[in-house]
């Protein structure tokens, strides 16, 4: 069976179904066999935070659905914070609520970036369900108190012509080339983000339909439609994949067959910015998904389509770049009102 699909029927795809939710089905398995490893002091984890560590670095990936790179973050946090709880002789058991704000308020008093504070009672949070969960006669969730809230910021977003000299960049005479023009032209097209690219199967992919099925955040499936131009790259570089010879089913592979990381798609799109006369700090692979939301609200998108696009469970997440054509409509206003400068 090719490694691709291009759909023709309706029953053809209902007939793939049960094959393409045993692909995803082994994708987590694969997750799972690669969880982040435990980072564990030369004397060992004390007062049997061990196994709990292991335990609860599992029950992010295989139950909450957490990503590889989520759980990585999760627990090199909750191991500071364990790390903490044994200065102070403390178990699993032993966790009170004056104890966890010390901690926090430790980590507020080392200079910890917001970001980070905010990151770290996050993964608290999840750390403490689990105990309790398991059990635990500790303090709960409830205990972990931000008092500090993350300042609003807008996401960083490039204009339609940077767009366009983007997805121009590569030269399309071999695969490589064709490979990122389909990429390129895919997450614009889609408002992907960088991690689903990179861990999307081939036999995701409707062509005929137009569309994509892409597992996101907390193993959560969405339908995402995509235009004529990616799907004319799409075919192009579908036709030249075989070539080369790939080694598993994701649908952009690298020269030896392998799957392209996220890492490599940073790289690429860093030297493309290059060609197309980007500053390379104003991009990177999540512009694109910022581009993909922001010009499609531009141009009169409904607000609940494109949080369905993107995969956001909650409205108030999409909302956000409602403030940024509110600001270009502001820019636009006192730019070109002949009455905006009179007093």
């Amino acid at each position: 069976m090719p490694c691709f699909a291009i759909m023709c029927k309706p029953d053809f795809f209902y007939a793939n179904q049960i094959f393409i939710e045993n692909y995803t089905f082994c994708c987590k398995l694969s997750k799972m066999s690669r969880l982040p490893k435990i980072q564990v002091p030369d004397n060992g984890w004390p007062l049997g935070w061990a196994g709990t560590l292991r335990e609860f670095v599992a029950h992010l990936a295989a139950e909450k659905g957490l990503s590889r790179h989520t759980c990585a973050s999760y627990l090199s946090d909750s191991n500071i914070f364990v790390s903490w709880a044994c200065s102070r002789d403390v178990g699993p058991g032993g966790l009170s609520r004056d104890l966890i704000n010390e901690f926090l308020a430790d980590q507020r008093a080392e200079g910890k970036a917001l970001r980070s504070l905010a990151r770290m009672a996050s993964a608290l949070r999840q750390f403490l369900a689990f105990l309790r969960q398991e059990g635990s006669t500790g303090s709960g969730p409830e205990s972990v108190v931000c008092s500090q809230r993350m300042p609003h910021s807008l996401p960083k977003t490039i204009s339609e012509t940077q767009i366009e000299a983007l997805i121009n960049a590569p030269d399309t005479s071999g695969p490589l080339g064709t490979r990122d023009r389909a990429w390129i032209e895919l997450m614009y097209a889609s408002g992907l983000r960088v991690s689903e690219l990179a861990e999307l199967p081939a036999l995701s992919v409707f062509l005929d339909e137009g569309f994509l099925r892409v597992v996101g955040k907390g193993n959560k499936e969405r339908l995402i439609p995509f235009g004529e131009g990616a799907e004319l790259w799409m075919r192009k570089w579908l036709a030249v994949r075989p070539s080369l010879k790939p080694k598993c089913g994701a649908l952009f592979v690298g020269r030896r067959g392998e799957p392209v990381t996220r890492q490599h798609f940073w790289r690429l799109i860093k030297k493309y910015a290059v060609k197309a006369d980007i500053p390379s700090e104003k991009i990177s692979p999540h512009v694109l998904r910022h581009a993909f939301a922001t010009h499609l609200l531009d141009h009169g998108a409904d607000l609940r389509a494109v949080q369905a696009m993107l995969g956001h469970v909650n409205i108030s997440t999409t909302q956000i770049y409602t403030y940024v054509n509110e600001r270009r409509l502001r820019e636009v206003y006192e730019k070109y009102h002949p009455r905006v400068s009179q007093e």
